[in-house]
């Protein structure tokens, strides 16, 4: 309540219950061309970066 400014509990309570607590636990995988990297995308997977030549996606679980 306190941290986001509100003065009556009520207010807090609407706000707790549209926030969204999603687990931050992931399947990652990696992609080493352009077709790799079409499906990941297709099969729902975000890109994150590129490293050492590969792309790495990941989707929540």
């Amino acid at each position: 309540m306190k941290m986001l400014g509100h003065r009556n509990i009520n207010t807090t309570l609407l706000y707790t219950q549209l926030v969204n607590f999603e687990s931050d636990d992931f399947h990652s995988a990696v992609a080493e061309n352009t077709e790799e990297a079409r499906n990941l995308i297709e099969a729902g997977f975000d890109y994150v970066c590129t490293y050492e030549h590969t792309m790495l996606f990941r989707k929540r679980k």
